[in-house]
């Protein structure tokens, strides 16, 4: 019997603010308060609290049967707490299913891993203990930032004890196989690969209500046939949850797509699981991922956060900060240099165009990549100068207040 897993990933950064060299040494409130407020109350209205009402409604008309998966940011759950309390209580009414499975990342939604992997442990505890406070759950399945994966990564999570992890099913990495087995990672033991069956998903969130494509408009039925035609044992649809009344309005038809889509998928003999119940399956076969994979873009590689020289030089003096600013045990300027970790502040300085352009546009706040890339610079070396008055770590700024110099 085939299973399907549905796995939603929930986040939003803590978003900057149009930061400028006068700023500097004056000023370091970094994030726009109103408008992350205005955007959480904005998502949560069109997409969370809806959306949790339909998955709850599901769950009880099927008696159980429906299941899903989230993965949610710790930035997402901070501004959940502040602005917009209800989503909390809905996701609680949901785990209290006992047909919701929380997964662990982290905790910034960083590339931590790439950089430190002493702050990716230490993020990767932090999610995992407010998953525990608010949710009740110990997740047992990781899910990393952009769901960036490779051989390394596998293996060292399999070291923090976690029985599952969650890849993109690329097709540069998977060659003849299917995305649709549970694969187990070379250079691991026990963990169990899940691969994301990108086409799948990606005709619910991306090609849904694009009126260009063929195949508009996608019913329930049609997209049930396609899964009931795919080979293999688990259908991994893994996607933004703001996919549904977000990026795919309400006037779309997404909601009614989903209430209809379980109904269509039980006629045809299959069942929905989470990841950690996939997981038991005994794995088909060893793949080998050397280079990071990511489900971002045609590429599915890292080149929408670290493509190009900003993005680079952005990065690697955020992280060359991280010893001094931990030293400095200020828990302020230790929190403001986590919050800069976000993968999101790095995509904003994508300079892609082409068929990835309007994707990165839509999701950037700035007029261009070069204002994302001078805020971030601007901000880092308010930071150093920070450091240097509170923690006397001997740090100076350059005359060019765009490159921050460690010394």
């Amino acid at each position: 019997m085939k299973s399907v897993c549905f796995y939603f990933q929930v986040h939003q950064p803590h978003r900057l603010k149009l930061y400028r060299v006068f700023d500097i040494g004056r000023n370091s409130n970094y994030f726009d308060k109103l408008k992350n407020k205005q955007i959480m109350e904005k998502v949560a209205k069109k997409c969370y609290l809806p959306t949790n009402n339909l998955v709850h409604q599901l769950i009880k008309a099927t008696e159980g049967k429906f299941k899903v998966a989230y993965s949610i940011t710790g930035t997402a759950l901070e501004q959940f707490e502040k602005y917009v309390p209800a989503v909390i209580d809905s996701f609680k009414e949901l785990s209290d299913t006992g047909c919701v499975e929380f997964l662990s990342e982290t905790y910034y939604h960083s590339l931590s891993f790439l950089y430190s992997k002493e702050e990716f442990k230490k993020q990767v505890e932090m999610h995992r203990a407010k998953i525990q406070e608010l949710f009740g759950q110990t997740p047992k399945v990781f899910r990393n930032t952009e769901l960036i994966f490779n051989n390394e990564l596998a293996n060292y999570i399999e070291g923090l004890g976690y029985e599952g992890i969650l890849a993109e099913g690329a097709d540069h990495v998977l060659g003849w196989r299917s995305p649709n087995f549970v694969y187990r990672p070379k250079t691991t033991q026990k963990i169990r690969l899940l691969l994301k069956n990108y086409k799948l998903s990606d005709d619910i969130a991306f090609r849904f209500s694009n009126r260009g494509w063929k195949e508009w408009p996608l019913t329930t039925e049609k997209f049930a046939s396609w899964a009931d035609a795919a080979e293999g044992i688990t259908l991994n649809f893994f996607m933004d949850y703001e996919t549904f009344g977000e990026h795919q309005w309400e006037d779309t038809g997404i909601f009614n797509f989903m209430r209809h889509l379980p109904k269509e998928l039980f006629k045809r003999n299959m069942t929905f699981k989470t990841p950690s119940e996939i997981i038991k399956n005994e794995p088909i076969a060893e793949l080998d991922i050397h280079s990071p994979v990511s489900w971002a873009d045609v590429e599915r590689d890292l080149s929408a956060w670290l493509g190009n020289k900003m993005q680079h030089a952005a990065i690697n003096e955020l992280y060359a900060l991280e010893k001094s600013i931990k030293n400095s045990n200020d828990a302020k300027l230790i929190q403001d240099w986590r919050k800069l970790q976000t993968s999101d502040h790095f995509y904003y300085m994508c300079t892609k165009w082409f068929a990835d352009g309007d994707v990165h546009k839509y999701f950037n706040p700035y007029d261009s990549p070069y204002d994302s890339y001078m805020t971030f610079m601007n901000i880092l070396n308010d930071l150093a100068i920070r450091l240097k008055k509170e923690a006397g770590q001997g740090i100076r700024i350059t005359e060019r207040p765009s490159m921050l110099i460690n010394r």
